[in-house]
């Protein structure tokens, strides 16, 4: 999340502000259409920044050389970073594993034990690769024209502990925390990532919808589900619209909204 310093932008001349838009336009456009990743690009609504840059990757490594591409921008003189958030994305953790958990306890396997783990190994590594579960592994940006991005943790205080309670218990929450998400079906994508390790948060939560007002609707409604109600802290709530590379010059010169179809 960046803060667009506009005024300083304008005191530019004109032929040397297309330039600068140009070279950048250019790299988010390449950076869009590689087969390896993807970026998106969001004007962001209220005064905590004005754009947001969403960069997927396949690596790590990926990730940090997007990041030196950026700063290496001389449009980058005219962007204070305010904020990012660093994760890789994720499939429903409780739902995945729950299936692996059930089917090492039907073969006989001791949980936690060296079969155990080599065979819950082998399990998650055959997801990875699975023609249902890779395509949320190594997705593109949602093309919808609105997002909403917040972090989230599990709450792990001295009374309340998302990581003391039993699997069995977390997963049924989480299920009934997944079938309010369901319901939401074709007006909402969501893209959850996990950043224990990497962030301060646990997980990262990129929501896009045709309409804004979904965002308020799913993450009202969800508050009362015991998994939120009980266990869920938010961070800082970024929303805006969601605009294509190509349009970045319109962003850019202020005078319109840029729009997601090029």
């Amino acid at each position: 999340m960046f803060r667009f310093d506009r005024l300083l932008w304008e005191s530019l001349g004109e032929k040397r502000r297309s330039k600068i838009a140009g070279r950048a336009r250019d790299l988010f456009e390449h950076m869009h259409a590689g087969e390896d990743g993807d970026i998106g690009l969001t004007q962001l609504v209220g005064h905590k920044g004005d754009f947001m840059l969403t960069h997927y990757a396949r690596g790590y490594d990926g990730l940090a050389y997007a990041q030196m591409l950026v700063d290496k921008l001389e449009l980058r003189v005219f962007l204070e970073p305010m904020d990012s958030y660093v994760s890789v994305l994720e499939v429903g953790m409780y739902d995945a594993t729950g299936k692996i958990h059930a089917d090492l306890a039907a073969r006989g396997l001791e949980q936690g034990g060296e079969e155990w783990v080599r065979a819950f190994d082998e399990a998650l590594a055959g997801q990875a690769v699975s023609p249902y579960i890779a395509p949320r592994l190594w997705a593109k940006i949602p093309q919808r024209r609105y997002t909403c991005f917040y972090p989230m943790d599990k709450r792990r205080g001295e009374s309340v502990n998302w990581y003391m309670a039993p699997f069995d218990e977390r997963r049924k929450m989480m299920h009934e925390h997944g079938l309010i998400g369901r319901t939401y079906a074709g007006k909402l994508t969501q893209v959850i990532s996990g950043s224990i390790g990497y962030d301060d948060f646990e997980w990262g939560v990129d929501l896009y919808a045709d309409d804004p007002l979904i965002f308020k609707k799913i993450v009202y409604e969800m508050r009362f589900d015991e998994a939120s109600a009980k266990y869920g802290e938010f961070g800082s709530f970024w929303s805006g619209v969601q605009f294509a590379p190509a349009q970045l010059g319109v962003f850019l010169d202020g005078d319109s909204v840029p729009a997601l179809d090029e």
